[in-house]
């Protein structure tokens, strides 16, 4: 199988929507499922919120969900390709070329309401990979535009992820792969892709 390039954004996509996935509280789930969005409170509008296209980036993150309280509940936002696009083209990268952020990169990033990190990605022991996958930050505008136009659908999927859990652990491996969902290279490539160290 041929290594993905190093940064590429992949994500489970169809022709309506691309998922991207969140981990948070049984009262900011529970809401955020009743509502079809997020809403404040109990979530907060005020603070920076990650998504992420990675389904294990977000099972490395929240420790398949059993790592603490405010990250029990894994759920599976679904967005309108447009609001991703639009999220992506008003992204600043966390880390810059000097020339790139003009020589003050710190305060670019303060300045914009999207930011976008490279990790590496997760294997199904969540142990790294040579490629990285990406998150991104959103705040101010953007996150009011993902909360009241861009979401399309919210699922809870912390069931399925104990199956998965539960099977790695039990040495089952083989039969967990085939329940991860399918991620495609996304057809969308900003310029960050290619900049970041």
């Amino acid at each position: 199988m041929k290594t993905p390039p190093e940064r590429e954004i992949r994500a489970f996509y169809t022709e309506e929507f691309i998922r991207v996935y969140q981990a948070y509280s049984d009262e900011i789930a529970d809401c955020a499922i009743e509502a079809g969005t997020f809403i404040s409170p109990p979530f907060s509008m005020t603070r920076m919120t990650w998504i992420k296209p990675s389904f294990l980036w977000m099972m490395y993150r929240s420790g398949w969900g059993l790592k603490d309280v405010r990250q029990k509940r894994i759920l599976a936002i679904d967005i309108s390709h447009e609001g991703f696009k639009e999220i992506l083209s008003h992204g600043v990268l966390s880390t810059y070329d000097n020339i790139i952020a003009n020589n003050h990169p710190q305060k670019r990033i303060q300045d914009h309401d999207v930011v976008i990190q490279w990790d590496p990605e997760r294997d199904i022991s969540l142990q790294k990979l040579n490629y990285r996958t990406i998150q991104i930050g959103i705040r101010n505008k953007a996150l009011e535009k993902y909360t009241n136009t861009w979401i399309k659908n919210i699922s809870d999927i912390t069931n399925s992820v104990r199956e998965i859990h539960n099977l790695i652990t039990t040495g089952k491996k083989e039969i967990a792969l085939p329940l991860l969902p399918i991620e495609k290279s996304y057809i969308y490539q900003p310029f960050f892709t290619e900049i970041v160290k």
